[in-house]
């Protein structure tokens, strides 16, 4: 598990993200609180120079369990609890969702939670789950954000596509009526339908798109360009990572079924953005790669507009 990791737990299979501790079944949202380590507050406490006086403007974001701060905020900022994130989550899926990770990260400086939907979608052949991922930060840095991420069961590839059609994520900073913007993130749970049906029209586009293998190639050099007056090891290492996207192309079992189109070619994409390892595998890799679940993948976006343009 990475440095950067402090708690969290994942249920039965290791999620595509790499991280955490198992449990066997997935919880409720109260017992995903305790299992995640999230069952904590953060108080806010004035911020007082050394030698004793009040800063005026600012507070200190303090966790309650162990007097850690999490960060420097100014007096404007709202504190979303943790179980208030487990609550929200709770009352924007209703029955049916199961939590599969949940946890903190840098100290809980971030937190975030993943609910899997109950809903099922067979979308040309292929089964795709949606997830609902919440993040939040108690540091300052990072906003609210709430977001839809489908996955290719057979693969655990992320399909997090950015359709001009359809959103598929909210956010919104630590300031102002928390409550009233929280309401309006329940829109989130609308975009889940809007989304599949319109990421179910763009794979089936996808697919009706045949791809010569010239193209495959030059769309590979696209997206891991070669750098100006590279050194001996840079073009290694372009050309190790070309290969690599390649042989997902070509080679991988899960696609042999689905001929030689676009949608292929998103699908390599997909799954060397989520799985290959990085040529430098730092500390916090696996933690950004799971922010990108949010965020969404350069990369993958880039790949769907080409596939779609051919």
């Amino acid at each position: 598990m990475s440095a950067n990791v402090e708690t969290m737990f994942y249920t039965r299979t290791k999620p595509w993200h790499g991280l955490g501790v198992c449990v066997q079944e997935a919880p409720d949202s109260a017992h995903a609180l305790e299992l995640a380590g999230l069952d904590w507050r953060v108080l806010q406490k004035d911020v007082y120079t050394s030698d004793g006086r009040s800063v005026p403007g600012f507070k200190a974001n303090v966790r309650e369990t162990d007097h850690q701060v999490l960060g420097i905020v100014t007096d404007r900022y709202k504190v979303v609890q943790n179980q208030d994130a487990f609550a929200f989550t709770d009352t924007l899926l209703g029955e049916g969702i199961t939590y599969e990770t949940a946890g903190s990260l840098q100290g809980g400086r971030r937190t975030w939670i993943l609910a899997k939907l109950p809903q099922r979608y067979i979308i040309s052949g292929d089964e795709i789950t949606p997830y609902l991922v919440f993040m939040n930060s108690h540091d300052g840095t990072g906003a609210i954000k709430a977001a839809m991420t489908p996955v290719r069961v057979v693969c655990q590839n992320t399909l997090n596509l950015a359709l001009s059609t359809a959103k598929r994520s909210w956010s919104t900073n630590h300031v102002g009526d928390i409550q009233g913007k929280m309401e309006e993130a329940k829109s989130t749970l609308l975009y889940a339908e809007n989304y599949m049906t319109e990421l179910g029209k763009g794979i089936d586009r996808l697919h009706q798109k045949k791809l010569p293998d010239k193209q495959v190639d030059d769309f590979v050099e696209v997206l891991l360009p070669m750098p100006p007056q590279p050194t001996v090891l840079q073009k290694k290492n372009v050309l190790r990572m070309r290969e690599d996207m390649r042989a997902r192309y070509y080679d991988a079992p899960d696609l042999q079924h689905v001929g030689k189109n676009a949608y292929r070619f998103v699908n390599a994409v997909s799954d060397f953005a989520t799985h290959a390892r990085p040529l430098r595998e730092r500390a916090n890799y696996r933690e950004n790669l799971f922010a990108r679940t949010v965020d969404g993948n350069a990369m993958l976006d880039k790949a769907y507009q080409m596939a779609r343009a051919a």
